[in-house]
């Protein structure tokens, strides 16, 4: 593939693109099934090779993790669409009269993060194939080896299951400049942003529809009814995961005082150790970047034990967590923000209701829209947390970072696009997935609303026609 590095290049990549968009219409369910069906088989297939190529390349996580992801963006993706009707009528009801017809939106602009290259990669190409929308991939600079071997491979499967020529199309440069020119080309339908803030702001305000992220700090709750060593080997598993790479990952542990030393000691047992105020100032100087107040990309993705030793500080050299208890929460507070990392902020609190509160200040310094964790059982309570929460996701009793994807603790779609609503500045709070890249034309066929057909509407031009009459008059007609 040509590297595109004028207006020109990426001219054609959009011209490529349109026109695999026009054959892309022209196919029928079974024909599109097939291309995906062919996709999903190779990235599961290759999913060992990929994870180890991600890995080796960013730097970031671990290859055994990754290899799930893999597994999510494609065995647990392609499951959740195969039934899934994109073609055609989708839906009729002879009530209404109304029939749902789906039809693809055109070119879209994936980007892809460094935390889970592949992955991402894997999920939004199945779910732009089902949508029967070509897909044009702009991957981080840092990742952009492991991504164009992913995108090739699907190519590949799906030229050989008859998709149309550039249904898949990457940028093997991967430049912010090359990303910024095709987020606002005319030409393009769609951007699915997954990645930083910036970037996911720029894909907002170039003027294309946009489904976009937003930043995940996550705070998990441990309430007096919850089962402690369940809960805290939950966490564990959760943040350890590619250590920490997933943006639900939690980022901070609320507990009651009632049950603070089972839960220090249920964490000390699995490797966690508790900072004092000295040390958790040393981790701050390393974690978060000073001048930004953002996690610092040298701690992003790394074991416990690298990030302790860039802070200078002195653990165990099995030490799996860093756990930096903190007396409140906001800018004064760096580690009270999102990092993706083997670091969690620590709060004990007095009950409840002061539990909930520091949630919630966790969930608006940086996290609003996102996802809550909650270990509980008590249902009233349980119940109250998600009412009180801005989060898309209320995940309870199971690990954050895979229960938020979806598919695997949970029913929620399978995913590694969450949306966060309008608080996350996104326009939706779903598991984005291929529905979400449908455009649906309705016939709407004549259906008389007997109740107006037999209202005299000439009363609604009688000032003192109020609500009250207008009631009476309906329940008289009916």
């Amino acid at each position: 593939m040509t590297e595109p590095t004028t207006n020109a290049d990426i001219e054609a990549v959009m011209q490529r693109a349109s026109l695999a968009a026009a054959v892309f219409t022209e196919l029928d369910q079974a024909q599109t099934d097939r291309i995906v069906r062919a996709v999903f088989e190779v990235g599961f297939n290759h999913r060992v090779r990929l994870a180890k190529l991600a890995a080796e390349e960013t730097g970031l996580g671990k290859w055994q993790d990754k290899v799930i992801k893999n597994v999510l963006g494609t065995q647990l993706v392609y499951d959740d669409i195969k039934h899934l009707k994109t073609v055609g009528i989708v839906n009729e009801d002879p009530i209404t009269g109304i029939v749902e017809i789906a039809q693809p939106m055109g070119p879209i602009l994936a980007i892809i993060p460094i935390t889970n290259p592949t992955s991402t990669t894997l999920f939004k190409i199945l779910i732009c194939l089902k949508s029967r929308n070509p897909i044009i991939l702009s991957p981080s600079r840092k990742a952009r080896r492991c991504v164009a071997e992913t995108a090739r491979l699907c190519y590949e499967a799906a030229l050989a299951a008859d998709a149309p020529e550039d249904c898949i199309q990457w940028l093997p440069d991967g430049s912010r400049e090359q990303t910024q020119v095709l987020m606002s080309h005319r030409r393009l339908a769609l951007i699915l942003a997954t990645g930083g803030s910036g970037l996911v702001q720029s894909a907002y305000s170039s003027g294309t529809p946009t489904l976009g992220v937003g930043a995940g700090n996550v705070p998990v709750f441990i309430e007096a009814s919850a089962d402690v060593a369940f809960a805290v080997a939950q966490i564990m598993t959760s943040k350890l995961f590619d250590y920490g790479t997933v943006c639900a990952s939690e980022q901070a542990v609320v507990v009651e005082r009632a049950v603070a030393p089972q839960v220090e000691a249920e964490f000390r047992k699995r490797g966690a150790v508790f900072l004092d105020a000295a040390g958790v100032t040393k981790l701050e100087t390393v974690a978060i970047d000073a001048k930004t107040g953002q996690m610092n990309s040298a701690v992003v993705g790394q074991s416990a034990t690298t990030i302790a030793r860039l802070a200078g500080l002195d653990v165990p050299t099995d030490t799996q967590m860093l756990m930096a208890p903190l007396p409140g929460v906001g800018k004064e507070y760096p580690l009270s923000g999102e990092v993706l990392a083997p670091i969690l902020a620590y709060y004990v609190v007095e009950d409840f209701d002061r539990a909930v509160n520091v949630c919630i200040d966790l969930n608006f310094h940086g996290g609003i829209g996102h996802t809550a964790s909650l270990f509980s059982n008590d249902e009233a309570k349980i119940q109250r947390f998600a009412m009180l929460m801005n989060a898309g996701r209320i995940l309870v009793n199971q690990p954050s970072a895979q229960g938020a994807v979806g598919g695997l603790f949970n029913m929620l779609n399978p995913s590694l696009t969450l949306g966060c609503g309008t608080g996350g500045k996104n326009i939706t709070t779903d598991n984005v997935s291929a529905r979400h890249l449908l455009n649906i034309q309705r016939i709407a066929r004549r259906r008389v609303n007997n109740r107006l057909a037999q209202f005299d509407q000439a009363k609604y031009l009688d000032e003192s026609f109020d609500t009250t009459a207008l009631e009476q008059q309906f329940n008289r007609n009916w």
